[in-house]
């Protein structure tokens, strides 16, 4: 389970535990100890698989961000990294710049 998902208002109201995951737009993690390794790799091809458009991975360890986008197989085209701090800016479907200096 992702740290963060964002999908429309109402996408996933209803009892189901398990949903088609076409509706989400974004999922994030914050690396920790525990999580980094999987975080930076497993998650990036599930998530691509998935067919994720934007997969945003916070890593505190090595302190950026990383948006990734365009899904495609088990990864993603691009994937540029940000100092944490700065300001991100965030793809399609999403367009909007994310203020990364409070995290």
């Amino acid at each position: 389970m992702p740290d963060l998902a964002t999908a429309p208002k109402g996408s996933f109201h209803d009892e189901e535990e398990w949903h088609d995951p076409s509706a989400v737009l974004l999922v994030a993690e914050v690396t920790s100890t525990s999580t980094a390794d999987r975080d930076r790799e497993k998650k990036i091809h599930g998530y691509a698989r998935a067919g994720i458009p934007v997969y945003l991975l916070i890593d505190r360890e090595e302190a950026e961000v990383t948006v990734y986008s365009d899904p495609s197989g088990d990864g993603y085209a691009k994937g540029p990294k940000h100092k944490l701090g700065l300001t991100v800016p965030l793809p399609a479907p999403l367009g909007f710049e994310l203020d990364t200096k409070e995290f």
